[in-house]
């Protein structure tokens, strides 16, 4: 056969066309056809025996899955695409291929797994114990806790109450409108409650009479998705008898559907991988359900704002973007000054130090911060002081008489990361504070005398594997540190949140009276400056902070979905070359800004800083907490420290030979050097890693 040189042969094409009246544009080869999952980030993840498929750039089109036609399944979307549901997937790897005109042909390969789990998250927990009929659900058997799927429909009164509602067809005189786009429709809800990984979900959205559908979305649905967790942190064994709720009137009055499951409670489940697993899954059936969501916001505070960034972080795309409110990084970082908090509680008991020396060596701007973490979280890293009700009594550890028994602590819930330490049967530990010289800044600015801190720091102590007081210092094993850096459980901020568009929401409630508060301002910066360190910038961070006024808190959330919205329709508006962390930063809105809420009607933009300043650092005096007293970096990425020799020429004071040998007593192998990365300190191995 003769070659055809390719200069002669557009030669002759341009002739032809010519001669047909058509151009070398009009007569451009047509787009390869394709097939992309519209339900699920990965479609090595899907699960339920079901996924919305995306077919494009395709005419007289079949669609097969495994080799059965489900062409039918497909419907015409406006933009030309088709989209549909393959149901019937089975367990393991699915082709799905498509055919066109032209004998175009794509192939898309998905691996579905089974709707109870689990996807990534590894082995499950057993026993699992059931609470389905907390639910309204019909009683289910562990460990899967399955239970049929039910709807039921709710209405938004004038009065401001979601009321339950027996026919949905139904208009009662005090309903209430909601608006979307601007357009006011009736204000019913459709609530879809079942399960899902285990765990108990719920799905709503405003109801327009019809049955909701992925290829034709519902005229109530304004095509954004919000993701409601909830807060907490505990050892799991059991489903949850909660969500983080979606009869939300601030989301669903306007147009948002809300979805939750009762794993991404954190008091229910403490594991952000397992979290992240039910959210993805509950998204899938969502999306399967009513349609590919625009984008899906994250929502909620304290634990569930560690959810947020943990996802976000080590799973990215479940959430295009995050909210965090009263938040923490993660919860191993949390737990450092929970445990902190417990010596020190224990030991200023004893007396010696003045309300005011004890508050400088919390760091908190109330020393009432500690001891509200005694009654609320110490028990988290006990054996059984977190068990919940539903697990009998009889199943728990008992180091004598049940030592195999279920151990309730958080740790639990890190197991498939971490592993098991062989000695003991607990999982490895991750607490530490060998070395930690409580007090330092407030020794060194002359708060605490140099006797004070060396009896401190001699007679603090810690706690063993079960959680219970001990004389030495806490000590982590390094194999569970290792394990814990590699897994992104001590969130690097690296990954996904490097492109993630975040607006922490920081409720300020240092100051609470008679008992301040857990949650703390200093843990928004934390993040901040994990997020500086790893990125070299944190300009897609916006932090604003209000009182814990509920006129204030109000008004900032509305802004706050208002701009969340805003920042990711921008940036997915946006066909530039530009990388997804460039996209986030230049598509954030003008008027979204660092600042802080003076009322509910005025609110101050100004950059935040720690330590703080200008108006909102008036207005929001930030403190710190134990480890950023006794020296640790903002970022607290060390969870256990490297150590340096013990050297008095080291201190700005003067100690007696008794106060020498006492800190010789304490730091027997040497004191934090917080200059240096901590033990098992390293990068993590990457996102969506399974286990």
């Amino acid at each position: 056969m003769t070659r055809i040189p390719a200069r002669v042969a557009t030669v002759a094409l341009t002739a032809a066309l010519a001669m047909t009246g058509l151009t070398s544009a009009t007569a451009e080869r047509r787009p390869d056809l394709t097939l992309t999952v519209e339900s699920n980030t990965k479609p090595e993840f899907v699960s339920g025996g079901d996924v919305l498929v995306r077919v494009e750039h395709g005419d007289r089109v079949r669609v097969r899955s495994n080799g059965r036609d489900v062409t039918g399944a497909f419907t015409t979307q406006p933009d030309g695409a088709l989209l549909g549901v393959v149901r019937g997937l089975r367990e393991g790897r699915n082709t799905i291929t498509a055919t066109a005109s032209r004998g175009r042909h794509a192939v898309l390969r998905v691996v579905n797994h089974p709707r109870s789990g689990p996807v990534f998250s590894g082995q499950q927990q057993t026993p699992f114990y059931c609470q389905t009929e907390a639910f309204g659900l019909a009683p289910a058997r562990q460990p899967l806790c399955a239970a049929p799927t039910v709807v039921t429909y709710v209405y938004r009164t004038t009065g401001g109450r979601f009321t339950p509602l027996a026919n949905p067809g139904d208009r009662p005189a005090d309903l209430a409108s909601a608006s979307v786009d601007g357009v006011a429709v009736p204000y019913v809800v459709r609530v879809e409650t079942g399960v899902i990984d285990r765990a108990v979900y719920q799905l709503a959205a405003l109801y327009d009479g019809t049955a909701p559908s992925p290829v034709a979305p519902e005229t109530g649905w304004n095509g954004r998705l919000v993701y409601h967790f909830g807060g907490g942190c505990n050892g799991g064994y059991r489903q949850g008898g909660g969500t983080a709720g979606v009869l939300d009137d601030l989301f669903l009055s306007q147009g948002y559907a809300v979805a939750s499951s009762s794993l991404n409670v954190l008091d229910n489940n403490c594991s952000p991988i397992i979290s992240a697993e039910a959210a993805m899954m509950v998204k899938e059936h969502f999306q399967e359900t009513y349609g590919p969501a625009r984008h899906t916001i994250g929502w909620g505070g304290s634990g569930g704002a560690i959810q947020q960034y943990d996802i976000a972080d080590a799973y990215p795309g479940i959430l295009d973007g995050i909210v965090p409110g009263i938040s923490y990084p993660d919860p191993l970082t949390t737990m450092g000054p929970v445990s902190d908090c417990g010596v020190l509680n224990a030991y200023f008991a004893k007396g010696g130090f003045t309300p005011e020396q004890q508050r400088a060596v919390s760091g908190y701007i109330s020393y009432n911060t500690c001891l509200s973490w005694q009654a609320t979280f110490l028990s988290r890293a006990t054996a059984t002081g977190s068990c919940d009700p539903i697990i009998p009594v009889e199943t728990r550890w008992h180091e004598e008489t049940n030592p195999d028994g279920l151990r309730c602590g958080a740790a639990e819930q890190w197991v498939n990361q971490l592993g098991r330490d062989p000695r003991n049967g607990f999982v490895r530990a991750v607490l530490d504070n060998v070395g930690v010289q409580y007090g330092l800044a407030a020794l060194a600015d002359g708060t605490i005398t140099p006797a004070q801190f060396a009896a401190l720091n001699a007679g603090v102590g810690g706690y063993d594997h079960a959680g219970r007081p001990i004389a030495t210092r806490t000590s982590a094993d390094p194999r569970g540190l290792s394990a814990a850096y590699a897994a992104d459980l001590v969130n690097s901020a690296g990954l996904g949140l490097r492109y993630t568009p975040i607006i922490d929401q920081r409720t300020y409630m240092d100051r609470l009276t008679p008992l301040a508060d857990i949650h703390t301002a200093e843990m928004s910066f934390v993040m901040r400056d994990r997020l500086r360190t790893a990125n070299g910038t944190h300009a897609n961070q916006v932090i604003i902070e209000t009182a814990p006024d509920p006129a204030q808190t109000a008004a900032a959330a509305r802004y706050q979905l208002d701009a969340m919205d805003r920042w990711l329709t921008a940036i997915g508006d946006d066909g530039s070359r530009r990388d997804k962390a460039a996209k986030v930063i230049a598509n954030k809105p003008a008027d979204l800004t660092d600042g802080c809420y003076v009322s509910a009607t005025e609110r101050v933009s100004e950059p935040l800083a720690y330590p703080p300043a200008g108006r909102c650092g008036r207005l929001y005096p930030i403190g710190a907490n134990p480890r950023l007293v006794a020296g640790a970096d903002l970022s607290m990425t060390t969870a256990k420290c490297r150590l340096t020799p013990l050297d008095f020429d080291d201190y700005p004071v003067t100690f007696t030979d008794g106060e020498k040998a006492l800190l010789r007593k304490a730091f027997p192998t040497g004191v934090c050097d917080w200059s240096r990365k901590g033990v098992g300190e390293r990068d993590p191995r990457g996102v969506w890693r399974t286990y």
